[in-house]
Order: C-alpha cells, then sequence, then structure tokens
C-alpha cells in the first residue's frame, strides 16, 4: 500500500543518522544512499516549515545509562569507548538550528526523551520516519509513535538494516499494522514540492 496523506502538522524524524551508524553497511540500501534521501525529505520539510527531528543514541562514557537487561545476544556495540564523534549527527543534515535534536538511550526514539512533548507543543499529527535500523531503532519509534496516537507513515528507500531480510520483515509484516508507507518520492509529493 502507498501513502495516501500528510497531515498538515507532520513531523519528518529520523533515527540514528549519525557518524557512527553511517559508518555501517546498510542492507538492503546502503546507509549512503539512506542519508541522500533523508537529505531530500528534510529539504522538502523544511521549505515547508515542518519539523525535521535528528535523533541520535548516545551514552555516558563509563556506560551508566546503557540497558543493562539479560538478552540472548550482546549488544553490537562490542564496550569499550565508541570513537569520538560517533554519536554526532552526519554532516549532511546537521547545521540547521531550526531543527530539533533528540537523544536517545534506547532503541526507540520515544521512552526516556522530550520527542513527545516536542512534537505535542507544535500540534503534530504526524510523523514520517527515515534512518537506521528499520528493524529496531525506526521500528521501536514507529511502535512507540502508534501508540501514542500519531499517523505513521514510513519513508521505505530512506532506511535500512544490517540485514536485508530484518528489513523486509518490517516492512512487510510489521509496518502494515502500524502506518503507511511510500517512497521518498511518493512523500515529497504529498508535500506539494
Amino acid at each position: 500500500m502507498s501513502v495516501t496523506t500528510l497531515d498538515p502538522k507532520t513531523a519528518l524524524v529520523v533515527i540514528d543518522l549519525q557518524n557512527g551508524v553511517a559508518a555501517l553497511p546498510g542492507k538492503p540500501h546502503s546507509t549512503a544512499d539512506v542519508i541522500g534521501k533523508t537529505v531530500e525529505l528534510a529539504d522538502a520539510f523544511r521549505k515547508h516549515d515542518l519539523p525535521v527531528v535528528l535523533v541520535r543514541v548516545s551514552f555516558a562514557a563509563d556506560g551508566a545509562d546503557r540497558l543493562t537487561g539479560r538478552t540472548e545476544q550482546p549488544a553490537r556495540s562490542g564496550g569499550g569507548t565508541p570513537p569520538a564523534g560517533a554519536d554526532q549527527i552526519v554532516d549532511q543534515l546537521a547545521g540547521h538550528p531550526e531543527d530539533i535534536v533528540v537523544t536517545k538511550r534506547n532503541w526507540g526514539a520515544f521512552h526516556g526523551t522530550d520527542l513527545d512533548v516536542q512534537l505535542r507543543r507544535r500540534g503534530i499529527t504526524q510523523i514520517v520516519l527515515t534512518g537506521v535500523a528499520t528493524s529496531i531503532g525506526v521500528e521501536s519509534t514507529a511502535r512507540a509513535a502508534y501508540e501514542h496516537g500519531y499517523n505513521v507513515t514510513l519513508a521505505t528507500d530512506a532506511m535500512t538494516d544490517l540485514a536485508a531480510e530484518s528489513h523486509d520483515h518490517s516492512l512487510t509484516r510489521i509496518f502494515p499494522r502500524l502506518g503507511e508507507s511510500g517512497t521518498t518520492a511518493e512523500i515529497i509529493s504529498l508535500l506539494g514540492a
């Protein structure tokens, strides 16, 4: 199914397009392609005076604010201190003072952040999601957005994962239950850009 409409108060929410994540190989889309498509969307949203929210994941150097629950698979970070600047938004998206920057410490962008407050203060009723990884940060944020009552649109060519199967599972099994999906071009067309 294709995206049908965008509410007058729609925000672009970009998940984890930061230096450390941009270095990862994306599947089925390269992270470079995802960044390029997201830049197109961000430019179109800014042109229409609609909010752009840049979400980044970051932790304290001592790791005290990392999730600690038992899991069967260890965290992908491998421990240690990430390289300097790994949690900084990629240059292609950074540098717009009107953008909202949200720092998260979980997979999803709602829990433990002020994202919902930032959106509601601006009267936002719909979000368009992009970013990395489709099945982790993007999907977790889409689920929470749906649970918070937002209309959710997923820019399918502006997101990628670490495994193509995970990306495809989110697109075909999960996202149809949370919102509508469309390409960058379809979403920009609905903005009237």
